[in-house]
């Protein structure tokens, strides 16, 4: 499995763990992928969630997804975007429903600045599965 292997497979796996830090204590919740691909690793949260200062705080985080009975831990640095365009993709894609109450509610400049997305463009990748459990990690750089 090379790079884009792994970026296909989360693609269609977009549902992964998220673990940072807060303080000393370590946080790991659930989160929806947006996509994988040669700008790197994109997702969203919301501004005004523990989740984003935890990560303005100390952005090195890894990511957990299962796909297809693989499991793929990225790790990383994550950057946020302030890419209005790209927010504006994110929230008016046919899987984002989910954002349009909170989008109706408010501005669209009020939006744009509560809407947060994050970037991991570089990372360290380790693949593990089952049946190879106690074979040597298979690790990968992007």
């Amino acid at each position: 499995m090379n790079k884009n292997d792994v970026f296909e497979a989360i693609n269609r796996n977009p549902v992964f763990y998220l673990a940072t830090m807060d303080g000393r204590q370590p946080r790991v919740r659930g989160m929806l992928l947006y996509r994988a691909g040669d700008d790197g690793i994109i997702f969203h949260t919301a501004k005004i969630k523990d989740l984003c200062s935890q990560i303005m705080k100390n952005n090195n985080v890894e990511m957990c997804f299962n796909a297809d009975g693989t499991q793929i831990r990225i790790s990383g640095k994550l950057e946020p975007v302030e890419n209005i365009a790209l927010k504006d993709q994110i929230a008016d894609h046919p899987t984002r429903a989910f954002l349009t109450p909170w989008r109706s509610k408010i501005s669209v400049e009020e939006f744009h600045k509560q809407f947060a997305v994050f970037k991991m463009a570089e990372g360290h990748i380790t693949l593990w599965t089952m049946e190879k459990n106690l074979e040597p990690k298979v690790e990968l750089e992007f």
